[in-house]
C-alpha cells in the first residue's frame, strides 16, 4: 500500500580548461507512484510540492507539473504515466528577477518540502494490510516502472551509453516484478480505478 515514489534535485556546471564556469542550470523533481490510489494522499502530495513553486512564480507548478506528466510516460502503453505526477523542471537558470541564489533556495526548499509531502503518506500506509492479490498487483505496476526506466529514461540512457557505473545505475530497478501478457484489471475494481488515472493527468492541487 506505500507508493513508490522519485525525487532528485540537482545542480550542474559546466567549465572550461581553465576551470571558468561558462554555464550552470538547476534541475530536478519528484513523482509519486501508487499501487493503490488514495486521493486525500496524492491531494496532499501535489499541494505540498507546490508550495514552493508559488513562491518563485505564479505559475510554476502548473508548468512543472505538466513537464512531469508528459515526462514519465509509457508511450509503448497508450501514453499511460508512470505514475500521478509531481513536479519537474530542468536547465533553470537566473532570469528576470530570479537570482542564483533564489533558485538554489528553491531547490533547497523542495528538498524540505518532498520530506513533508512523502512520510506522512508512508507513516499512513506502511502498517496496512494486504492480500496476495493486491501484492501482485504491486509487482505488476512494478514492471511498468522497469519499462520506463530501461525504454524511455533520459537518466538511464545516458548513464549506460557514456560508460557509467551499471550497478549504480540500475539500482533504482525493483527487485521483484511480474511481467504478464496482456493483462488487464477486474472491471470496476481499483487496480482499474488507477490503470484508468494514469492514462490521463489530474490536477491534484
Amino acid at each position: 500500500m506505500c507508493p513508490t515514489v522519485h525525487a532528485n534535485y540537482r545542480y550542474f556546471e559546466v567549465t572550461d580548461a581553465s576551470g571558468k564556469v561558462t554555464d550552470f542550470w538547476f534541475g530536478g523533481g519528484a513523482d509519486l507512484t501508487p499501487f493503490y490510489l488514495f486521493e486525500d494522499d496524492a491531494k496532499h502530495f501535489h499541494k505540498t510540492l507546490k508550495s514552493p513553486c508559488d513562491k518563485i512564480s505564479p505559475d510554476s507548478y502548473t508548468k512543472f507539473k505538466k513537464n512531469c506528466d508528459d515526462y514519465f510516460v509509457n508511450y509503448h502503453r497508450g501514453n499511460e504515466r508512470r505514475g500521478i505526477g509531481g513536479i519537474f523542471y530542468d536547465r533553470l537558470k537566473p532570469a528576470g528577477t530570479l537570482s542564483a541564489e533564489q533558485l538554489l533556495q528553491f531547490s533547497k526548499e523542495n528538498g524540505a518540502a518532498f520530506i513533508k509531502a512523502y512520510f506522512p503518506i508512508i507513516e499512513r500506509t506502511k502498517n496496512l494490510p494486504f492480500t496476495e492479490a493486491q501484492k501482485h498487483w504491486q509487482l505488476i505496476r512494478r514492471g511498468r516502472y522497469v519499462e520506463f526506466n530501461l525504454i524511455h529514461d533520459r537518466g538511464t540512457l545516458f548513464g549506460l551509453k557514456s560508460n557509467g557505473r551499471t550497478e549504480s545505475i540500475l539500482v533504482s530497478l525493483p527487485p521483484e516484478v511480474r511481467f504478464e501478457y496482456d493483462f488487464k484489471p477486474a472491471h470496476g475494481s481499483e487496480e482499474e480505478k488507477l490503470q484508468k488515472i494514469l492514462m490521463e493527468p489530474r490536477d491534484w492541487a
